[in-house]
């Protein structure tokens, strides 16, 4: 949908210019892109480090790929969850084989939305790892969780913010390079009225990019970021509620209750839907 919008911006923004008969080919000033983009790039380039940079660009491509979680994916996440559970109330030392080298579970691998999540699959396995190797209570549990997530979040939230300073920015960007159109406007004084319009109309340009750039791409890509990392936090949370459950020493069916309960309702699958595949899941390991 990012695309989509995109688009939807540019065809109207031009579509509205041309139908005032505007001439398209008057916007494409290159000079007023190398300026405004440079130094929109210099500006990001000044505060961030290279890891930050990297990260940037991964979520800014991430967003444009980035779809809501579904339905199944949550019933995903909840049966893979049911099933680790199960085999800790088994025999938990079953269990290492699993979170240890999680590509190669049986358990796993019936459930790609949770595997190819690795932000998900890594938080299940590390703290299931802490479980086995050394029990905490449930109160240092979800404190050791509530840290994982917030260490996380922290870091995503920054590409958004960095991206939101920049789209705030460009603006002032765009009046720079208006402003440098105007100086060379200047020298051309002596041109004629026809050439100083067309310079002068050139400047303008910068302004237009400017804050095109700013409130049409750049601010809904940072708004777009952060509600994908509110999509994702959801998930984790399903996670963490029932690996929380699970330390609470409560049945396996319990444990994905809490977790489907904290699925947003939207997306939520009902407790007959749940309770029906976790039988299935029950009767196909038997």
């Amino acid at each position: 949908m990012v695309i989509v919008g995109g688009i939807i911006v540019i065809g109207c923004v031009l579509g509205g210019f041309i139908a005032h008969h505007g001439n398209v080919a008057v916007l494409v000033q290159i000079e007023e892109f190398i300026i405004i983009g440079g130094a929109a790039l210099g500006s990001l380039v000044t505060s961030n480090s290279v890891p930050q940079i990297k990260h940037i660009i991964h979520a800014a491509t991430y967003a444009l790929k980035k779809k809501p979680t579904t339905k199944d994916q949550y019933q995903e996440l909840l049966l893979c969850l049911y099933e680790l559970c199960k085999v800790v109330k088994t025999n938990p030392l079953s269990l290492e084989p699993h979170v240890e080298k999680p590509e190669a579970s049986d358990i796993f691998k019936k459930y790609p939305a949770v595997l190819n999540n690795h932000h998900v699959l890594h938080f299940i396995c590390d703290t299931l790892k802490v479980q086995i190797s050394s029990p905490m209570s449930p109160y240092d549990l979800e404190d050791l969780m509530d840290k994982d997530m917030k260490s996380a979040h922290e870091e995503e939230h920054h590409a958004a913010h960095a991206i939101s300073k920049v789209g705030d920015a460009m603006p002032g960007l765009g009046i720079v390079a208006a402003v440098l159109g105007v100086v060379i406007t200047m020298g051309k004084l002596s041109q004629g009225k026809g050439v100083i319009g067309e310079s002068v109309a050139a400047a303008l340009v910068g302004t237009f990019i400017g804050i095109l750039v700013s409130y049409g791409f750049l601010g809904p890509l940072s708004d777009k970021i952060m509600g994908d990392i509110a999509d994702d936090g959801k998930y984790v949370d399903v996670a963490k509620s029932a690996i929380l459950a699970l330390a609470k020493e409560c049945a396996p069916k319990v444990c994905v209750e809490f977790g489907r309960r904290t699925v947003p309702p939207g997306a939520r699958p009902s407790f007959e839907e749940i309770d029906k595949a976790t039988s299935n899941v029950g009767a196909k390991a038997a």
